[in-house]
């Protein structure tokens, strides 16, 4: 897996360069807050992402507008993964998923949970490009309102007299793929789905959110049939961490992005083992490949307004803009890292 970074002093000297002047600097870190419980975290997730989930989209959106690239426009909003420097973020994007199906083998037309599925990005190109049968569940209805805005936008461009398919689905591509999209707390899947429903559990950035990851590996279990695929990409804290770094790098990032604790990912493979899955694909640490997707993140919130908004939210937008800047910092000295994993159930 490997968690080697660069030197910190050096990592220090790249962030103070790159980040003199920027608008964040005239604001402190705030003080750390813990949560009072896994369900006062949930809402405080839930509400984060009812604000967030248009911002997220407006931003990337303003971005591919500067570049003069229109369709689609800003799919994803998860990490991209950079095969060149060169690359667009939306091209490095695409690269995080086709490196997901690469290691995992997905089968197409394959019946596909999305799980923290966003604003649907990924749920519409497992549909679009591989044929496959996906549903996507996240926990912000907010959410759900725009990922199926964006699929009916797409939807008819192909077929403007069917935009809806049988339970719900809607028919997307020229594959044969269906979308739907579902407001669901992904720690009680196993209640809105029958046993051995999914040929793939599709996890990417969402699972680092769980307070109990024992049960969403339970979950996953439950719902893949035979031979089925668990897919996981997501934020990690490096096996090697110093108590200094804990304090400075990573609880920085868990206040901000409302995380419990982060795990290792060694952590994710003792788990899923012990649901009763198999290891398909060894963890492979992709940070070098990922980091850069913080550096255009943090160029890109450099607005004064932007953060007048997000300190009027209260304490957590002040401490979601900040953890950006602790997002580049872990990345650089290697205290925070960026993981994809595959797993199989016998």
């Amino acid at each position: 897996m490997g968690d080697s970074g660069e030197p910190a002093a050096t990592a220090q000297v790249q962030e103070d360069a790159s980040t003199r002047g920027h608008v964040g600097d005239k604001y402190e870190v705030p003080t750390f807050e813990p949560h009072n419980s896994f369900d006062t975290l949930k809402q405080r997730i839930r509400h984060h992402y009812e604000l967030a989930s248009d911002y997220y989209y407006s931003l990337w959106y303003a971005l591919l507008l500067i570049r003069e690239i229109f369709d689609p426009p800003g799919q994803h909003i998860h990490h991209g993964y950079f095969l060149d420097p060169n690359e667009t973020k939306e091209v490095a994007q695409v690269n995080l998923i086709n490196l997901l199906l690469e290691i995992s083998s997905i089968s197409p037309k394959s019946a596909v949970l999305d799980v923290g599925c966003g604003i649907g990005g990924t749920t519409r190109h497992l549909a679009r490009e591989l044929g496959c049968t996906v549903t996507g569940i996240t926990i912000s209805g907010r959410q759900v309102q725009i990922a199926k805005r964006l699929t009916n936008e797409e939807a008819a461009k192909f077929s403007p007299s069917k935009l809806q398919g049988s339970e719900g689905f809607v028919p997307l591509g020229s594959k044969g793929g269906a979308v739907k999209y579902v407001e669901i707390d992904a720690e009680t899947m196993a209640g809105h789905f029958s046993p051995q429903s999914f040929d793939v559990v599709w996890i990417s950035e969402a699972l680092s959110h769980f307070p109990n990851k024992p049960l969403f590996f339970q979950n996953a279990f439950r719902v893949l049939k035979p031979r089925g695929k668990l897919v996981i990409a997501d934020w990690f804290r490096s096996t090697t961490l110093t108590p200094e770094q804990a304090e400075n790098d990573i609880k920085p990032i868990e206040d901000g992005m409302l995380l419990p604790p982060l795990s290792s990912m060694p952590d994710y493979v003792s788990l899923a083992e012990s649901a009763g899955l198999k290891v398909f694909h060894e963890p492979r640490d992709i940070s070098a490949q990922v980091a850069k997707t913080w550096d255009i993140s943090w160029q890109l919130v450099s607005s004064p307004s932007l953060w007048a908004f997000a300190i009027s939210q209260g304490r957590d937008g002040l401490a979601f803009l900040q953890s950006f800047r602790a997002m580049r910092r872990g990345y650089s000295d290697g205290s925070f890292r960026y993981g994809v994993m595959a797993f199989v159930k016998p």
